[in-house]
Order: C-alpha cells, then structure tokens, then sequence
C-alpha cells in the first residue's frame, strides 16, 4: 500500500482593512485566534493559525490591514502584511463587496506579482446582488486576471469550504513545519493582550484604542488556574483618565468580560489584575516598539 505524501505550506490572508480577514482567519482554522472588531487597524502582528491533519499542515497568517502609516506602529504593520507576499505557497486576498478595486492601486500592484496562486476572495456578499456582484467579479477579474475569484461570507460560512478545498489542491508536497500539536506560532501571554485590546476596542471611541497596547508582566499558569497581571500603555495622563473611568468602572468592565474570553480560551479559572501606565508617544519610539513585538528597520 503505498503511503500518502504529506503536504505543507503557508497560505497568508492579506487585504484593506475592514473587509474580514480574522473572522475568514478564524472560520478557516476553526478556532478563535485572531480578535475581531469592526474599527480598522484591529489587527496589529501577522498572526499564525496551524490546521493539521495526519496527511496536511496549512499555516494560516492573518496580517494588519494594508494602509499608509502615520506612525511607526503603523510603519511597522504594513511590514507584517508585505512580509505575508514573499513567503506564501498560497495567497488569499480579501476584498469586500463595498470596497473599491482601484483602493491601494500601490499594495494591489505587488499581489499582481505574487510568485503563488493566489486567491481572491470577495467577502461579505450577502450585503450585495446577484448584478452587482457579476460586475465586481468582471473589474477583479481584469486586475487579477490568473486569480481564482470566490465570492464568499467569512461570517456566514458561505462558500469557506469551497475556498479551503481549493487551498487543499494548492498546498505542495512537504514534511510539516511545526508540531502536529501546535494551534499557532505565539505564546499565551500574546492573547492576553489581545483579548484585552480588543475589549478597549469595543469599548471606547475616538483616539483610545488606536493609543493603547497591553502588555503582560505575569502570568502563572497553576493546574486549575491562572494568575495574570497585565498593563495597559497609554500615551497621555487625560486618555489613562479616560480608561479606568469614573471610580474605575470602565476599566472594570473591560477587566471582566475580558476575563471571561480568556476563561473560555485556557478553559481555566482566570484571575486577572490590570492597571494603566502612561508611556508618551510609544508609537514613534523605537525601543517601546521593539518591546512590544514590532518589526523596526
């Protein structure tokens, strides 16, 4: 009986921001590991989501919204996403059924040249109609004309399986990369960050989400429990103001449904412990950056 060849490879999820690349991350690798909100700029590192199976390792990458930078946080993130273009076995790029084809003319240009197949996704199309949708797949076919093109709902499910088959095909011959036990490439403590930023990104407005970065000084992982402290980086005395709220209640409130993601995530009893700290304009400073996890040329 002959014995079936292993495949692996890296399938990379770029795209504008907004169009639902993590809720596409997280529907294809089954589990939640990218955080979800409707502001842009959500997602700030290249985040990876390992599916295996005995015959097949596909490892996603989620990555930042492509955009122009104002900051260096910002310089930083667009690094993460062209990264995602030269080491890919398969591309996908994600639109949305509002977004224009000519947006990022300049991002767009480099995925024309990706040295891989390359996938374009059209996402969200139960906003949309069958005639509109024919016209955009036209306009995406004459700008992509070697993409496959598959209109899809990230959030419903809608042709996701269609498009992971499709993905199957593509993934070439190889030994595994990472451990077949592994879910992704980052520690714990990463999603604890994450599951409290994105608590402050549902739960506050304006400039706020965009000037906080959370960091964890501890966590003790015991058999039925975990012990965290955590701090969140502001970068003005009046926005520490603003997050900790009126006798601490909104900071409070972000402590406790965070606590009950995390509890879902580690399937652990979660103590958690925050405070702010006001670190001014750490999103043009270099040794903050590099601290918190940023590339930094």
């Amino acid at each position: 009986m002959t014995e079936a060849i292993h495949k692996s490879g890296f399938v990379n999820i770029v795209g504008n921001p907004n169009v639902g690349k993590s809720t596409l991350m997280n529907r294809l690798v089954g589990e939640r590991i990218s955080i979800i909100t409707s502001k842009a700029q959500t997602t700030r590192h290249r985040i990876m989501g390992i599916v295996n199976t005995d015959t097949m390792q596909i490892v996603y990458s989620d990555t930042p919204g492509v955009l122009h930078p104002n900051y260096k946080l910002q310089k930083s993130m667009l690094t993460f996403s062209e990264s995602a273009l030269g080491d890919a076995d398969v591309l996908l790029y994600v639109t949305d059924i509002v977004e224009k084809t000519e947006k990022n003319e300049v991002f767009l240009r480099r995925v024309q040249k990706a040295g891989c197949p390359v996938l374009l996704l059209i996402n969200k199309i139960d906003l949309s109609n069958q005639k509109e949708l024919e016209a955009l797949v036209g306009k995406w076919r004459e700008l992509l004309p070697d993409a496959g093109i598959y209109p899809i709902s990230a959030q419903t499910g809608f042709n996701v399986d269609i498009v992971r088959k499709r993905i199957e095909e593509l993934i070439p011959p190889s030994p595994p990369y990472f451990g077949k036990d592994v879910l992704t490439d980052r520690p714990a403590r990463f999603f604890v960050t994450e599951m409290i930023r994105e608590k402050i990104l549902l739960y506050y407005q304006k400039e706020i989400p965009y000037s906080v970065e959370v960091v964890v000084e501890q966590f003790v992982e015991e058999e039925n429990n975990i012990h965290i402290k955590s701090v969140i980086i502001v970068e003005r005395e009046s926005q520490k103001g603003i997050v900790i709220g009126r006798r601490g209640q909104a900071l409070k409130k972000v402590g406790m449904t965070a606590r009950k993601d995390l509890e879902k995530f580690f399937d652990k009893k979660i103590f958690l412990e925050m405070y702010v700290k006001v670190e001014s304009d750490w999103r043009n400073r270099d040794n903050m950056l590099r601290m918190f996890g940023y590339q930094i040329d």
